[in-house]
C-alpha cells in the first residue's frame, strides 16, 4: 500500500515537473519572436501576433512561479523569494495593463512597453535558470566547455549582427563575424564603424556580447541557475571549481557573485559618473546620454574599448574631457587587475576598517593574519603600477611636442596616463594613433603584449607572466636555485606556465604578422605589426588599416583575437590528452644554452 502511494507520488510530480517546462519552452519561443520583433520589418498585422506571444509567455511565468512553491519538491530556496515576489508583481502588472481585466490603472513608468519586452527576458531567465543543467567531463572537459562557450556565443552574436535592422545597411557575413568576435572577445577592432553602421538596436547586440564576453557565459548561466535551484551537482562543482581558479570548491558560487555583484557595482559606478561628465553639449537628449554612459562604463570595464562615437574618445567633443577619461581609465584598470586581486584587496580594506573601527572604540582589536595581501596581489600590483608610471613618463616624453602638443601641461600628464592604461587591451584612444612617433608606437606594442593581469576582462600574456619571467632571470644573474618574490618562493609550476605563454604568445603573434603580410603588401609592417599584437592583446587600438583589410586578413585577425582571448596554452591543454602520471624520473643532463 506504501509503495503503491510512493509510485503514484512521484509519478504525479513527475507530471507536475513536466507542466512546469512548459513556461520554458514558452519563453524560449518569446526570444525568438523578440528577436524577429526587433531585428526585421514587421508587418501591422503582425504586431497583434507577437503581442499575443508575449502575454501568454507572461500568464504561463505567473503559473509556474505561484507552482514552484506549491510542491515542497520543487520549492525553490528562500534567497530566491525576494527576486520572486518582485517579478510575480512585476507579471501581474502587466497582465493587468494589456489584459484590461480590470479598471486599474498602473503608473506611467510601467505603462512603456520596455516593460513587457523585460518581463518576457526576465521570465526566460527565471525557467532557464530552473533547468537541470550537468556536464559530463567524459564528453567535455571544463576547458573545453570554457572555449565552446565563446564560440557559441560568436556564433549567435554573429547571426544577431546580421539581422536587417542592426545595421543601416547590409552587413556580410564575415563583417559580422569578425565584429562579434571583437566584441565577444573585449577588443575592440572594427571593420565597420560603430557609431555611423550599426542601429540602436546593433549597438545593444555589441554591447551585450561585451559583457557576456567579458565575464563569460559559463559565470552568468552557473549562478542563477545555483541562485533560483540552490543548488548543485558535485560534478558542475568540480568543473566551475576549474574554471573559476577558487582555493576551495565550497567557494565556487560565492566567487560568482562576487564577481557579478563587483561587475555591475563598478559598471553602474561608472555609468553615473559618465553621464555627469558628457554635457548636452554633445548629447542633448538624456535617453541618448544614458545609453552613451551605460555603453562606455560596460565597454571600459570590460577592457572592449568600443565605443559609440566616430573618432572614439578623440571626438572634438570629448578630447579635452580629462574627467571622463581618468573615468574610462579608472574603470579599464578595475576590470583589468584581476578579479582575485580585487577580492584581495577588498578583504585587507575590511580587516582595516574593522582594526581602526575597534580601536577608535576602545576595544582591542583581534590578530589578524599576517599574510593577507598574497604574492599574486603583491606581483600583480607592482607589476602594474611599474607598467603605468613609466608608461605613462614615456608617452609625455616621447610626444610632447607631437600629438600632446594641443593639451595644456595637465591635460598631457591626463592624455599620457590614459595612453600608457588603453594599450594594456582597452583600445580607447584620445589622440591619434597613426600620428604617433615610431618609438611611442615600440612602447604602445609592447604594452599591448603584455596585457592585463590574471582572471581578468583583459588579455595579452599577462603581468604575472613577464614579472615571473623577469624575476627568473634576475635569479640567473645572481646565481639562485630558485626564483623567489617577497619572501616568498615562486613555484617552478608558475615559472614553466609563464615561459609557455610567453613563448607560444611569439608563435602566434609571428604567425598572424606572417599571414597579414602576405595578404596586404601595402600596409607597411610596423601597421600590420600594431594590428596583429592589437588582436592578440584583445586590445582594439589600430593605425587605422583594419577597415581597409581584405577579407582574408580578417579571418587571421579573426582566429587571433580567439586565440588571444582564450590564451594559446589553454587551447593546446583542452585537446591533448594528459600523460599519465609516473613517480620514477630520469637521469637528468644538462643542455648548453648560449
Amino acid at each position: 500500500m506504501n509503495n503503491s502511494f510512493i509510485f503514484r507520488k512521484n509519478k504525479k510530480f513527475s507530471s507536475f515537473e513536466k507542466l512546469l517546462r512548459i513556461p520554458f519552452w514558452l519563453s524560449s519561443i518569446s526570444i525568438l519572436v523578440f528577436i524577429y520583433d526587433f531585428g526585421f520589418q514587421r508587418q501591422p498585422n503582425e504586431l497583434e501576433y507577437l503581442f499575443l506571444v508575449y502575454i501568454v509567455t507572461i500568464i504561463a511565468g505567473c503559473f509556474s512561479l505561484i507552482g514552484r512553491y506549491i510542491l515542497k519538491a520543487t520549492r525553490p530556496r528562500l534567497k530566491s523569494l525576494p527576486f520572486d515576489l518582485i517579478l510575480l508583481v512585476l507579471l501581474l502588472c502587466m497582465i493587468i495593463q494589456y489584459c484590461g481585466i480590470t479598471s486599474i490603472e498602473l503608473p506611467i513608468f510601467l505603462q512603456n512597453s520596455f516593460w513587457l519586452y523585460f518581463a518576457t527576458a526576465a521570465v526566460f531567465l527565471r525557467e532557464f535558470s530552473a533547468l537541470n543543467l550537468s556536464f559530463k567531463r567524459t564528453i567535455v572537459n571544463p576547458v573545453q566547455l570554457f572555449i565552446f562557450s565563446f564560440l557559441f556565443i560568436i556564433v549567435i552574436g554573429t547571426f544577431l549582427l546580421m539581422l536587417p535592422n542592426a545595421t543601416y545597411s547590409r552587413i556580410s557575413f564575415l563583417d559580422a563575424l569578425f565584429t562579434s568576435t571583437s566584441a565577444v572577445c573585449v577588443t575592440g577592432l572594427t571593420v565597420q564603424d560603430t557609431a555611423t553602421y550599426f542601429t540602436e538596436f546593433g549597438q545593444i547586440i555589441i554591447i551585450f556580447l561585451i559583457q557576456i564576453g567579458g565575464l563569460g557565459i559559463m559565470t552568468f548561466a552557473s549562478y542563477f541557475s545555483y541562485f533560483f535551484r540552490g543548488s548543485s551537482t558535485y560534478e558542475n562543482q568540480i568543473m566551475l571549481h576549474e574554471m573559476t581558479d577558487t582555493e576551495k570548491m565550497a567557494e565556487v558560487f560565492g566567487t560568482l557573485k562576487r564577481i557579478i555583484l563587483i561587475t555591475f557595482i563598478v559598471e553602474a559606478t561608472g555609468a553615473l559618473i559618465i553621464y555627469e561628465c558628457v554635457g548636452k553639449s554633445l548629447i542633448m537628449f538624456q535617453s541618448d546620454r544614458i545609453f552613451f554612459s551605460i555603453f562606455h562604463a560596460i565597454s571600459a570595464f570590460c577592457n572592449a574599448g568600443f565605443s559609440t562615437l566616430t573618432n572614439n574618445l578623440y571626438d572634438p567633443a570629448l578630447r579635452y574631457n580629462y574627467s571622463m577619461q581618468m573615468t574610462i581609465a579608472l574603470l579599464v584598470i578595475l576590470g583589468g587587475i584581476g578579479f582575485p586581486i580585487l577580492f584581495n584587496l577588498l578583504r585587507f580594506i575590511a580587516l582595516k576598517l574593522k582594526f581602526w573601527f575597534l580601536k577608535i572604540i576602545g576595544k582591542k582589536p583581534a590578530k589578524t593574519a599576517p599574510w593577507i595581501i598574497n604574492l599574486n596581489t603583491r606581483i600583480v600590483l607592482n607589476t602594474t603600477l611599474l607598467l603605468l608610471l613609466v608608461g605613462t613618463i614615456l608617452f609625455f616624453v616621447l610626444e610632447y611636442h607631437n600629438t600632446l602638443y594641443e593639451h595644456s601641461f595637465g591635460g598631457k600628464l591626463a592624455i599620457s596616463f590614459f595612453s600608457a592604461v588603453t594599450p594594456r587591451t582597452a583600445g580607447f584612444n584620445v589622440v591619434n594613433v597613426s600620428a604617433l612617433h615610431i618609438s611611442t608606437l615600440l612602447i604602445t606594442i609592447l604594452l599591448m603584449w603584455i596585457g592585463a593581469s590574471p582572471a581578468s576582462t583583459g588579455g595579452g600574456i599577462k603581468t604575472s607572466s613577464i614579472a615571473v619571467a623577469w624575476l627568473n632571470i634576475l635569479s640567473i644573474i645572481r646565481g639562485k636555485q630558485r626564483v623567489e618574490a617577497f619572501k616568498r618562493e615562486i613555484s617552478p609550476v608558475s615559472i614553466h606556465r609563464a615561459f609557455a605563454v610567453i613563448f607560444l604568445s611569439i608563435f602566434v603573434i609571428f604567425l598572424s604578422i606572417f599571414f597579414v603580410s602576405i595578404f596586404e603588401t601595402d600596409k607597411g609592417i610596423l601597421n600590420i605589426a600594431v594590428e596583429c599584437i592589437s588582436a592578440f592583446g584583445t586590445v582594439g587600438l589600430s593605425t587605422g588599416i583594419t577597415l581597409h583589410l581584405c577579407g582574408a586578413s580578417k579571418i587571421v585577425l579573426i582566429l587571433t583575437m580567439f586565440v588571444g582571448r582564450i590564451n594559446m596554452l589553454t587551447i593546446l591543454i583542452a585537446f591533448f590528452k594528459k600523460s599519465s602520471t609516473w613517480v620514477g624520473r630520469y637521469p637528468s643532463e644538462s643542455i648548453l644554452i648560449n
